[in-house]
């Protein structure tokens, strides 16, 4: 199986804004390296999407982030039957992050997912081909923020106001990749959360540190829906695919990693346990 991809506008009217969403898919269709930004990916650009219902896969980036950093996930998702939608959250991404650390950036960025998941849903071209009532959400950093808010969560601002959100009842699993929580520190604010979550966090991470993985530990009714692993040596920004050799280097800090971590090697597991998890909680739970 190959990955075909196809790049949407989704418009805002509310507030007079589209952002662009990036879909990948499987399909019988040979692909070869395409370029989006300075990222190289193996894509068959608006081939036919294979035969067959697949799940419905979202992907919230990190704050002042990108939809494309998150590659080798997606691609290998794609190619093992997912559709898989990433979205870059208008004015909180890595060109324009006007709404960094706002109120506004925390209702929009949930109220954006299920904006997507409609979107993808409802195209002719996905309507009939993706599982709408069997979705899963990859959320990192911020990313694990909103996740947990479409998945059910009551978010509150560093100002203890509450955060407006409203739950997405096709969400079936979330994979939370260094998440951030502390938006859900009062004791209920998770009480609502019920799916099955694969959570991963990094041994030495200033940004969202371990606890913060307690957090969701200690808040969801059940604890024993959550499978979570501490990544040996990783810091904050491992989760992200490895980026081109011109633009690794220590004064841009999503490419660095602590001494010693070999990112490439990590994302050659990363997807594969992404994918076996997956696997088990959404195929054949139509």
């Amino acid at each position: 199986m190959f990955v075909g991809s196809r790049e949407m506008q989704i418009k805002d009217e509310a507030h007079g804004i589209s952002f662009p969403v990036l879909v990948m898919y499987p399909t019988e269709v040979p692909s070869a390296p395409k370029f989006f930004g300075p990222y190289a990916i193996d894509v068959s650009p608006d081939a036919l999407i294979a035969v067959g219902r697949f799940p419905l896969i979202m992907v919230s980036h990190g704050g002042g982030g990108s939809h494309l950093l998150y590659r080798t996930i997606t691609t290998h998702l794609a190619k093992s039957g997912y559709v898989v939608a990433m979205l870059e959250h208008p004015g909180n991404n890595r060109n324009n992050n006007e709404l960094d650390d706002t109120h506004e950036n925390l209702v929009n960025r949930p109220r954006h997912v299920r904006m997507t998941m409609d979107a993808v849903c409802f195209d002719p071209q996905f309507s009939g081909c993706v599982q709408p009532d069997n979705v899963a959400i990859i959320g990192h950093s911020l990313g694990g923020y909103t996740a947990l808010a479409v998945a059910g969560g009551t978010p509150w601002s560093e100002t203890r106001q509450r955060v407006d959100v409203v739950p997405d009842p096709r969400v079936r699993a979330l994979v939370l990749l260094a998440p951030a929580t502390a938006f859900y520190i009062p004791d209920d604010s998770l009480k609502n959360v019920t799916v099955p979550i694969l959570m991963l966090v990094a041994e030495h991470d200033p940004f969202t540190p371990r606890w913060y993985g307690d957090v969701v530990m200690d808040r969801v009714p059940d604890r024993s829906k959550v499978t979570c692993r501490v990544v040996e040596n990783a810091g904050h920004f491992s989760f992200l695919s490895p980026f081109p050799p011109h633009m690794k280097n220590a004064r841009f800090r999503p490419s660095t990693d602590p001494e010693g971590f070999d990112r490439e090697t990590f994302h050659g597991q990363l997807p594969i346990e992404v994918l076996e998890y997956l696997d088990e909680t959404l195929k054949n739970k139509e």
